[in-house]
This record gives C-alpha cells, structure tokens and sequence, in this order.
C-alpha cells in the first residue's frame, strides 16, 4: 500500500498549516456512523448500474479533453495567481464564469483575507567578481537583503551536520544541500524527508547566526531550474533571506566548496510582504436528489507560485474539479447526495480558504460525508487514496475504473485544503496520479501549460467526477472519522 501521509509533510513547516490542523472548536464530533456496507454486500444491480454511470463519465472526459481545455483557459486568462496578486483575482473570476456556464446550483465567492507576499524587481545571485548568474528564486515569505549582501558559503548536507556547525556559519550563507532520497519508492516521501531545508532553512541560519540560507531545490531533476516554495520565520530571531538554487547550481557550489576553493556570494532581494488583501474560495454546487443536505466536496486550490503559471500545481486540478462538474451537469448524473466544487485559495503560502471553508461551514461540517482534493499534478490517475474508515465501502467503487487503469485505492489522509475538515470527522481523500515527474516542475518556471498531457488530465477528471458521483449517490451510510480532538 502507498501510504500518502508524507503530503502533510510538505506543509509541516507552514504555521497556517499546523494551525489548520489544531484550530479551536466547541462541541463533540457526531457519533460515527453505521459501518458503511461491505464489498459482498453490494447488489449486481446496484454495482451494473454505477459502472454504467463510470463508463458515461470516462468516455465523456475523453471525446474532446476538455479538462486540457479548461485549463489552457485558466492559464491564458490567469496566469500569474500569486495569493493577493491582480492574476489572482482575475483566476477567481474566471471560474465562476465557468461554472456559471454549466448552470450549476449556488454558484457563489467565499470570502478570505490572504496573505500578500510579492517577490519585487530585484532577485540576483552571483558569486562576487562573476557577472554570471546563479539561477535562484526567494522562497516564499522572505524578507528582501536591504541591498546587495556579500558573504562566503558554509554547506550542511544534513540535520546532524547542522547541529555540529558551532560557529563556522556566523556571518556566512548556510547552504543547505540535502538532496531528495532517490531511493524511495515515491517522490513524496522522498520530498518530505528533505523539505525540512526550505520550510525552516532560514530559521536554522538565524540561529547560527548566518546572514541568509540558501537551498538545495527540491527536486529529483538535475537542470537550471530554481524551485521556490513556502518558507516561515521565528518571531524570536533575526529574519535572514532565504532562496532556492537549482539543483545543477547546488551541484556545481558543492564542488567548490569540496575542491577547497572559498566563494563570496552576492545576493539582493527587494521581496516584502504587503497587508493582507481580499479574496474567495469559488464554489459552486450539484444538488442532491434525495439527500441535499448531505455534501460531497471536490476541491483544488486556485493560486499558485508566481514563478511559473502553476500548470500542474494546481491548474490541472482545478480544471479536473471543473470539468468533472460539467460533465456530471451535461451527462444529468444527479446523485443522491449534493457534490459541492470548491476552489481554494491561498494553499501555497497560508491555507486562508482551506481554513476559511472549514469555518463558514462549521455547522454543517457534520453533513459533510466526503471530502476528496486533487492537487497532485495532471499526470495520468492510478487511483485514490482515503483514510480508512472509507475502504470498506469506497473499495468496490473505486475497483469500477479499474478499466481506465485508475482503479486501486490506497491508504490516504486527503490534501492540505481539505485537512481543516478533517477535525471535525470528515473523511478525506485524493486523487492519486503518476507522480515520478512531477518534481520536475513543482514551484518552477517548467510548469506551464506544455509539460501537461491532453489525455492524462482529462483522466484525472474522470476519475475525480467517477469518485465524487459514487460516494455522492450511495445508498448506504458512509462512516465518520474518529479524531479524538481538534
């Protein structure tokens, strides 16, 4: 079993993300359902009649691909979807044009407050007397130099290293370059063990008293390409720059530094972080027949690292939630059950709607049967993953797309947006696609519209609407969650 708990890895270091996980609530969790039905207890009719409505669904995802479709839209349209920037609120928008379109129920904005972090025009990193750059990109959150700022370069390689430092980095750059384990069996497992280094990088320089940290990108690539991403600061430091080098750069500073050879570096940064700016979640709604009030949630986020248009990360799911809505409207897949699409922002630098969502919705959150996220790239779908309680009962379901090679199900604890929910007993799961590639492009200036295969996507797509119609319209009960506190 692929155990995808190492995604919450990834946000480990983002204090939204670990106050997502431990906000405040009054209350007890509901009593959890009855057991949900067996796979040998589900009737042939019943199942005859679903893998009917799976096969519709796939084959309408693949006659035109307009999941790719959707989301060249979305990135023409928006671009640059930075949290509190202009593309932002352009993307927003868009899609709730699109999902007005469809003629969805209760198509509405959210409204969040969201962090506003803007890189500047000024981003360079050189070794001094070298006019040649060194590709690099300021993390996310970074505070900017004041000016150029010159020092030599001390390496750890690890979290033991860091610890024996003493006083070699005090005035220096603190280059952290541990690579992603290519020996894992995934990539996310891989990226989880070495994220620690963007997420507190920084925090780890103030400490020994570095000027600025620079990191290894997290990728499995060799190539020229910086990865950025979210880093934090501790109020009880000095707050150092942090940026992300590409792993040929790392490679090529390791080297140096091995050959006994002492760089100086130059860097200038002019990144800041402005107030806090206005924004939404998108959401939009296909009514239950029977049970309205019960909801389904299929969710992605809409903001992205302004370093690239975020084609896989999360374009590609928020054109998968949008076209398995349209194709559940124009197929006339009315489940039982209300399938609500929710389009998140602010999930790269903060979790405001992730948050916010859960929130605004807290008094239904008990209505809510399923929560399922697809933010793990457009590459082609091998299954879903799901907490636990769901196997019994989502097992013979998801088996349904086995024809479509997208049919396992997996142990799973659900994406960051939706883990807000899952405090309150929401059982959570995720789309799970192909994912030996998509470090190549995560948070860099490769993840555009090209590196995003017509067919896979829409795949995705079909798998999300498949996922999201057979929860929706089951005639069972579906279980809680047991989490003991939140």
């Amino acid at each position: 079993m692929l155990s995808v708990s190492s995604f919450a890895l990834s946000f480990a270091f983002s204090s939204a993300f670990l106050g997502a996980l431990s906000f405040a609530h009054d209350g007890a969790l509901p009593s959890p359902a009855a057991p949900v039905q067996s796979a040998g207890s589900l009737a042939a009719d019943a199942l005859a009649k679903e893998r009917a409505a799976v096969e519709r669904i796939f084959a309408a995802a693949l006659v035109d691909y307009d999941a790719h479709r959707l989301l060249g839209g979305l990135l023409e349209a928006a671009p640059h979807r930075l949290s509190g920037s202009p593309g932002a609120a352009k993307a927003v928008e868009w899609c709730r044009a699109e999902f007005a379109k469809l003629g969805l129920d209760d198509v509405r904005l959210e409204k969040v407050m969201v962090p506003h972090w803007v890189r500047g025009e000024k981003n360079s990193l050189q070794r001094v007397g070298d006019p040649r750059p060194i590709p690099m990109l300021a993390l996310g959150g970074s505070v900017g130099t004041n000016g150029p700022l010159e020092a030599e370069v001390v390496e750890v390689r690890s979290r033991d290293e860091l610890t024996k430092l003493g006083e070699r980095a005090k005035g220096k750059f603190l280059f952290f370059n541990q690579p992603m384990d290519r020996t894992q069996k995934g990539t996310f497992p891989a990226y989880g063990g070495a994220v620690w280094q963007r997420g507190s990088g920084a925090i780890e320089a103030a400490k020994v008293g570095a000027v600025g940290a620079l990191v290894r990108s997290m990728s499995l690539d060799h190539d020229d390409h910086p990865h950025t991403g979210a880093m934090r600061y501790d109020d009880k430091l000095p707050k150092v720059p942090a940026v992300a080098i590409s792993t040929n750069a790392a490679n090529a500073l390791a080297a140096e530094l091995a050959a006994g050879k002492n760089p100086k570096l130059r860097l200038e940064l002019s990144c800041e972080t402005l107030p806090d700016v206005e924004s939404a979640n998108v959401v939009a709604e296909l009514r239950g027949r029977e049970l309205p009030d019960e909801i389904v949630v299929i969710g992605a986020h809409l903001d992205a690292w302004d370093a690239s248009p975020g084609a896989h990360d999360d374009g590609a799911g928020c054109a998968q939630v949008l076209e398995a809505m349209r194709i559940l409207r124009t197929l006339e897949l009315r489940p039982r059950r209300t399938i609500r699409a929710v389009l998140f922002m602010n999930e790269e630098n903060g979790l405001r709607g992730g948050r916010g969502y859960a929130e605004a919705h807290e008094k239904e959150l008990d209505r809510h049967v399923f929560a399922l996220e697809t933010d793990r790239g457009g590459f082609a779908p091998r299954g879903i993953g799901a907490v636990k309680e769901m196997h019994a009962g989502l097992a013979p379901l998801v088996a349904l797309m086995d024809p479509w090679n997208c049919g396992r199900l997996y142990e799973g604890d659900g994406g960051a947006d939706i883990s807000p929910m899952g405090p309150y007993g929401v059982p959570l799961g995720e789309l799970l696609p192909e994912d030996a590639r998509y470090f190549d492009f995560h948070h860099c200036p490769a993840d555009v519209f090209a590196a995003v295969d017509d067919r896979e996507v829409s795949l995705g797509a079909a798998a999300v609407a498949a996922t999201a119609f057979l929860v929706a319209d089951h005639a069972g009960t579906w279980p809680r969650t047991r989490i003991e506190t939140r």
